[in-house]
């Protein structure tokens, strides 16, 4: 999930909220460094594996409380890594393979389940949004007769983001709020469209929202129940869920995640939450082995037929999110160092981000950080999966 700078789906934290939220939980930096943290740059000096080397910069030299990964190598054999701690206040180890807010990894179920019905034909990839829910996208330049379901799922249908509505500008204040999803759309459209449908490529976390109300227009049943019956049952993903409505807590063992104020400032944990505000663009809970049998199962074509795997496949330049990155129907295509592509989409909820997918040749790794970073340290996040997967 983004915001207002990566658009990833991230609430945007006003600094008079982060403060509010600072007098209740406050943790100190150096507790990451100090506090019973498994993983000594000392004891792994002589031969380091190259994977959990990369944990430890991002532990160590970015400050990141833990960072976990689960690599998985063409025979599907995985191997998990941890690094930091679990919990700050406590010192508590990092769970191996430990449940994350998954964020925007939640875009790729979304996009399969529109994409199924796709292939059922009660959905028409190139329709307009009206054919579904005629007469719900109006607004200022906004109008669902000339944005089609396709443009939805790329991105490039020029939807404002409904999280840079003023409602989400002191977080704190709504962290535990249910919102039903027209009233996240609400936010949205009382905002002027950023540009003509099929102009261009811009990420944003509307898009998913009319998604997922698409589909429950046409299946009669919420999103969380489509998305478990059509795709984590199917595959057997078994730490993967969508969030009961008013659900705060995640349900197995996971690292806490944190947020801070200011580079050089505390921590504050914001593990709990209502993910409401997320919904079908970036409320799911998985783990990173649970994501990279997601994202095998979806290139290995056991999700969706040929000609619907194809068009999720087929991409457009998205270098505002990364450098070379491309992006097709709620999937992104990202360079390797040592060759070729893989395919995932990665996410951001506040106090994680996950990145990770799969290559042509079977090939799988994830990688979660318990905070959001930005700028180098958030580069040297999607390093770490390049590492794991050309090592």
């Amino acid at each position: 999930m983004h915001a207002r700078v990566s658009r990833s789906f991230r609430p945007t934290v006003s600094r008079s909220g982060r403060r509010r939220a600072l007098s209740t939980v406050a943790v100190l930096t150096g507790a990451v460094m100090t506090t019973g943290a498994p993983f000594s740059p000392v004891a792994s000096a002589a031969r380091p594996d190259t994977v959990q080397s990369s944990l430890n910069a991002l532990v160590f030299g970015d400050r990141m409380p833990a960072a976990l990964a689960s690599v998985a190598d063409r025979e599907g054999r995985m191997r998990h890594y941890t690094a930091g701690v679990g919990d700050l206040r406590t010192g508590a180890k990092v769970p191996k393979d430990g449940q994350v807010r998954a964020g925007s990894n939640t875009k790729a179920f979304t996009a399969v389940v529109v994409l199924q019905l796709v292939a059922e034909k009660k959905i028409v990839l190139d329709a307009p949004v009206d054919t579904c829910l005629p007469g719900l996208l109006r607004g200022e330049g906004i109008d669902g007769r000339h944005i089609t379901v396709r443009q939805l799922l790329q991105h490039t249908s020029g939807l404002p983001e409904y999280m840079e509505a003023p409602i989400f500008a002191d977080f704190p204040a709504v962290r535990y709020r249910y919102f039903e999803p027209r009233d996240l759309l609400d936010g949205a459209l009382a905002q002027k469209a950023h540009f003509s449908p099929g102009a261009k490529w811009e990420y944003s976390n509307t898009n998913y929202l009319v998604a997922g109300l698409i589909i429950q227009k046409v299946t009669g049943r919420p999103i969380g129940e489509e998305i478990d019956r059509r795709v984590i049952a199917r595959i057997g993903l078994r730490h993967t869920y969508f969030p009961a409505p008013g659900e705060t807590t995640i349900h197995e063992p996971h690292p806490k995640g944190y947020e801070r104020e200011v580079a050089d400032g505390p921590l504050i944990d914001y593990t709990t939450m209502d993910m409401s505000m997320g919904w079908a663009a970036g409320a799911l809970v998985s783990t990173n082995s649970d994501l990279n049998r997601f994202y095998t199962a979806l290139l290995g074509g056991r999700l969706l037929p040929p000609a619907q795997l194809a068009q999720m496949r087929t991409t457009v330049p998205a270098e505002a999110r990364a450098p070379g990155v491309r992006y097709g129907l709620g999937l992104t295509s990202t360079p390797l160092s040592c060759g070729g592509v893989y395919w995932g989409h990665g996410g951001t909820a506040l106090g994680y981000r996950t990145r990770g997918g799969v290559t042509e040749d079977g090939r799988a790794a994830g990688v979660a950080v318990t905070t959001a970073p930005t700028g180098a340290a958030s580069q040297r996040v999607e390093a770490a999966v390049d590492t794991a997967l050309c090592r």
